[in-house]
């Protein structure tokens, strides 16, 4: 089931792709809650909603997705954290030389069509997004065994981290966590309709130019090992949103009034826009990165 926020803060499902159907009826006291807590809610009891949700959507009721406005699908989680270097990339990077380590990212997500700001942060040389999958807790995990660590997902949800470049690696932690430099959406795609999280093609797109294209599968430390270190340290709440790093090809800079896009098989399409303050420039790539790449359908070459 994929389950999405749009218009004035309503809850609706996605049917045949196309169609919303809403099904905000179906949560009591969704107002005196509010957005985040409605979305726990689901999440804490999503066997009683599902039965709702597919109550209503059977009444045949829905408009086109074309005429809603989306909303980011988790307004504000309680924790929101990324995976730093999660992927193997590179000729020199394997499981045991890429340590399993997170940061945080502002709890502030942004929705489809909505607005990340940059922020004019010396010495940042420029801004660059990760298109990244993301997975969504479904239940309160703390020091849970890898073994039965995807018994804590609810979900997926593609998402975008917004990396600043030219700082040291510890002072661009701040600037990666600002509000708005986590992008995601379009909506919350359920664990039941994704047999295998390390195996799905993450795309992106800067003013529909072709940058990432790669697969999941080349993740390093996967979703239940991020599970199992992750729970070591702090606990994981329903809502919790982590994002599982990166492949660092097709890298490039964004600049103010450029429009990001990001696609994952199975989750989804979703874009944003960029405000920024003044031009950045959009003709010179890091050391270290290649030239965006043609759709190769999830292949890859290393960097």
């Amino acid at each position: 089931m994929k389950i999405l926020r749009f218009d004035d803060d309503r809850i609706g499902v996605l049917r045949d792709e196309n169609q919303v159907v809403d099904v905000s009826e179906a949560i009591t006291s969704r107002k005196a809650k509010g957005p985040q807590r409605v979305i726990e809610d689901i999440i804490d009891n999503f066997r009683r909603y599902r039965r709702k949700f597919e109550q209503i959507m059977a009444r045949g009721n829905g408009v086109p997705l074309s005429s809603v406005k989306l909303l980011a699908p988790i307004p504000r989680p309680s924790k929101c954290l990324a995976a730093f270097v999660n992927y193997l990339d590179r000729p020199d990077r394997s499981l045991d030389t890429l340590p399993n380590e997170y940061f945080y990212k502002a709890p502030e997500l942004v929705g489809p069509e909505g607005t990340v700001e940059l922020l004019d942060i010396p010495p940042v040389v420029v801004y660059q997004p990760e298109a990244e999958l993301a997975f969504v807790m479904g239940k309160k995990a703390k020091n849970i065994k890898e073994a039965n660590a995807m018994d804590y997902v609810f979900g997926y949800v593609p998402f975008f981290d917004i990396s600043a470049r030219g700082m040291t690696r510890r002072t661009q932690f701040v600037p990666k966590g600002q509000d708005s430099y986590g992008p995601c959406g379009p909506w919350i795609t359920t664990k039941d309709e994704i047999p295998d999280p390390h195996n799905l093609v993450v795309k992106s797109w800067v003013n529909g130019q072709a940058r990432q294209n790669y697969n999941t599968k080349f993740m390093a430390h996967k979703i239940p090992d991020q599970i199992a270190w992750l729970t070591r340290l702090v606990q994981l709440q329903p809502g919790d949103v982590i994002a599982t790093g990166t492949y660092h090809e097709g890298l490039g800079p964004i600049n103010n009034g450029d429009v990001l896009e990001i696609e994952i098989e199975k989750l989804g399409r979703a874009k944003f826009l960029i405000k920024g303050h003044g031009p950045r420039k959009d003709t010179e790539w890091l050391p270290g990165t290649s030239q965006p790449p043609a759709p190769q359908g999830g292949r890859m070459t290393k960097v």
